[in-house]
């Protein structure tokens, strides 16, 4: 696959911001749907991950923290490859995110707000050296069942720009997180936007200690598969 031309430089690299690839900030692992919950007030987290995307492989990590009560901050890094390519593409992105819940609640109703911005720079040995920065705010809301289970809904609106040209993009998601045990839950979810076939995954999240969580998920949409890995401390 020959992917030199300006044209599919600029669908490939919004392609990646729009579905929340290195530089947007990433929901609670190994979701893509995000929960209506914060931080405790001086609480904090530190993730690290591995993902694949079709023939895109990459890392990333991410710290949190709960400055005032119900309020999260969180700040992202990521690097990915596309070894598909011809010549090999890589991305480099930074993130940043604030998630506002101001309703939380165990059981019944959560609700509240995340706003996000990203900044991704793709490149490759030859002449591509493109940046896209992204922006957008998300509708978070969370039913909490008395069985530990929790049911997500995601409505957002993005903005990508590259070069000039911003796209936007309406977005959804719907998840949910059925405990198994007191230590491991089934993660299903199904996610996607405006102008694409939804992207359906599951996997599992299993709480080694408290505050300690490790994670998987595979998915499949839109002619290809992707999977991520990660590890999350929260103290």
């Amino acid at each position: 696959m020959i992917c030199n031309s300006p044209t599919f430089v600029r669908r490939a690299t919004l392609g990646l911001l729009l579905t929340a690839a290195p530089c947007l900030v990433l929901a609670e692992r190994p979701m893509n749907v995000d929960d209506a919950g914060t931080l405790d007030l001086g609480g904090a987290k530190v993730e690290f991950g591995w993902s694949k995307d079709d023939h895109t492989k990459g890392l990333e990590a991410a710290v949190g923290y709960g400055p005032i009560e119900n309020v999260e901050i969180e700040l992202s890094g990521g690097w990915a490859k596309d070894d598909d390519a011809s010549p090999e593409q890589t991305f480099k992105g930074l993130g940043f995110a604030v998630k506002w819940v101001p309703l939380q609640q165990e059981t019944g109703l959560s609700a509240g707000l995340k706003f996000e911005y990203g900044r991704e720079k793709a490149s490759d040995d030859a002449d591509l050296d493109e940046t896209a920065t992204g922006k957008g705010v998300i509708g978070l809301v969370q039913w909490g069942l008395a069985s530990g289970q929790r049911l997500h809904l995601n409505l957002s609106r993005e903005w990508v720009r590259v070069d000039g040209d911003t796209e936007a993009e309406n977005g959804w998601g719907v998840g949910t997180a059925y405990p198994l045990s007191d230590s491991l839950y089934l993660i299903g979810e199904v996610f996607g936007s405006q102008h694409s076939a939804p992207d359906r995954a599951i996997g599992v999240r299993y709480e080694i200690q408290e505050g300690l969580k490790v994670s998987g998920e595979l998915g499949r949409g839109n002619d290809r598969s992707f999977a991520n890995l990660g590890i999350a401390w929260e103290f």
